[in-house]
């Protein structure tokens, strides 16, 4: 059964366990950990699953009901380790995602102290240990990627390497650039209370515009979009109030001191740092700031896209993990990782998509139609 208890804490007068659900996919020697963020679930790794393992198959069989509830001589008793032996099956990749405490499947404690990147990295240890991994590549993004640091800096003898996708520094980092936008999406954000609602909010959080009005067949990109997430949405559920206020505080209290990230440097493990430029959730200049912070360690990599630049550049993004991952099993240097350009796919998107411009704009009826929108 995909659990693992991570953790106890004290309700009233008993002592409660913090279960994390986690999927497995594909198999292989090559360790990999996701984390996620704010508010996501396992299942937002889709297109990194795919990518990494080349399946969506779960390797640990298919839908589980929620475990049975113990009974308070069992919820009493020491955990015991339950871990299977960590075996070298041949060159591929193992994946390992899950839902963090406070939303999806796992255990949702009932105040906000049980929750910061520092206890979540925790967790995420925990898992590793769960699995008998005892080493791995962690990704991750968002909130996961501020759980990810504090993991790095907490264990670094248990990282193969370090991916940070559209991280920021927590605290006031995490206020995005305040405008009109946004502060119409905050005010919908709050009130959605639906997932349809709520679908429409996270569409333009985390994509382009531009992303959502390709045309796809007969239809935009959005609207297409937009029926995946209300059925995310109402297949899992709206978070909780109490699990949604837990995972902001542990955004909002977040810091990666000085200390921790000399510990990150210092570990030898390389660090590739991913964004999409035109995130308005998590500012870009923040994740150059930290990327240039871990030098020479770690690496920019900066693409065409919005905060789940995941999804919105699956390619790209899964092509510098996979060189990541290459990078390490070969070895590279520090200074050779950084000093590589930092995105040379995303150049050659670029100037694809500047051509494709080019021909837009010799066209006459074209121009008309983008001039009267």
């Amino acid at each position: 059964m995909p659990y693992c208890e991570v953790d106890r804490y004290q309700a009233g007068d008993k002592w409660e366990g913090v279960r994390l659900f986690y999927r497995r996919y594909g198999r292989g020697a090559t360790k990999v950990l996701l984390v996620i963020g704010l508010a996501g679930t396992h299942d937002s790794w889709g297109p990194q699953i795919r990518g990494l393992t080349g399946s969506m198959e779960p390797a640990d069989g298919g839908d589980v009901p929620e475990p049975a509830a113990r009974t308070d001589e069992e919820a009493a008793a020491p955990a015991t380790a339950t871990a299977p032996e960590e075996e070298d099956v041949g060159e591929g990749i193992e994946v390992c995602c899950f839902d963090n405490r406070g939303v999806g499947r796992s255990s949702i404690p009932p105040h906000k102290s049980y929750y910061s990147t520092a206890i979540m990295a925790r967790d995420a240890l925990a898992l590793m240990d769960h699995l008998g991994w005892k080493k791995a590549h962690v990704f991750g993004h968002s909130m996961g990627a501020m759980i990810s640091c504090k993991l790095a800096a907490m264990a670094p003898h248990r990282l193969s390497s370090l991916a940070l996708l559209n991280v920021t520094g927590g605290g006031m980092e995490c206020f995005p650039k305040v405008d009109a936008q946004m502060l119409s999406l905050a005010f919908r954000f709050l009130r959605a209370r639906t997932p349809e609602q709520r679908a429409l909010v996270d569409l333009e959080t985390h994509y382009t515009k531009e992303y959502l009005d390709e045309e796809v067949e007969s239809c935009t990109r959005r609207a297409i979009l937009y029926k995946e997430y209300v059925k995310g949405i109402s297949s899992s559920g709206m978070q909780s109030n109490c699990g949604f206020e837990g995972q902001i505080n542990a955004c909002w209290t977040h810091k990666v001191t000085t200390k921790e990230l000399d510990t990150i440097r210092a570990a030898g493990f390389l660090v590739s740092v991913i964004h999409g430029r035109h995130d308005i959730i998590a500012q870009v200049c923040h994740a150059r700031r930290l990327a240039q912070r871990l030098l020479p360690v770690a690496r920019m990599v900066d693409l065409h896209g919005a905060h789940l630049v995941s999804h919105e550049r699956p390619q790209e993004v899964n092509n510098a993990l996979m060189d990541l991952i290459k990078a390490t099993k070969s070895a590279t240097a520090p200074h050779e990782w950084s000093s590589q350009p930092e995105n040379t796919s995303g150049l050659v998107v670029m100037a694809f998509e500047h051509m494709r411009n080019i021909v837009r704009v010799t066209k006459p009826v074209r121009v008309a139609a983008i001039e009267s929108s």
